[in-house]
């Protein structure tokens, strides 16, 4: 019986579509792995190196995960823009948030901020009353540090 074979071209054709799909969709960086995976396993059917679909597919599948495995994330490094020094939770330093309920001196409590509901911990004097606007102080963790204003 023989073995359903695939022709290079059309690896390197699978490779391409799943290269534009990369650009097109605002993926992680995943479909690029496949893509080049491809491409590879069709380079090297145009060599003769490989033959018969099982050891093709085999290639394919064990060439993208090595790729997403140990490159991606250096390659997300290179390309991704710089978003500056500052940790996104040092950026909520100096917003106001709004007390959800009342936060004793010392206490924690609820605050949104942004959308979102935050555990607050008052280190001011006096207490945040309900509906209060209160100034973040510092972030840790998932902890807002707030005083009232």
């Amino acid at each position: 019986m023989e073995e359903f074979a695939v022709s290079w071209w059309l690896w390197i054709v699978l490779g391409i579509v799943l290269l534009v799909g990369e650009v097109l969709t605002p993926g992680g960086f995943y479909i690029f792995f496949f893509g080049a995976s491809a491409i590879c396993v069709g380079l090297l059917k145009l060599l003769g190196f490989t033959q018969g679909l099982i050891t093709e597919g085999l290639l394919f599948a064990g060439l993208a995960v090595c790729g997403v495995a140990f490159l991606r994330k250096p390659l997300l490094e290179k390309f991704q823009p710089k978003t500056g020094s500052q940790p996104d939770e040092d950026r909520l330093v100096g917003e106001m948030a709004v007390a959800s309920q009342e936060i004793p001196p010392g206490g924690i409590g609820k605050v949104e901020l942004r959308g979102s509901v935050w555990n607050a911990m008052n280190e001011g004097e006096v207490p945040v009353a309900p509906s209060e606007r209160c100034l973040v102080v510092g972030v840790e963790g998932l902890t807002l540090h707030v005083r009232r204003r």
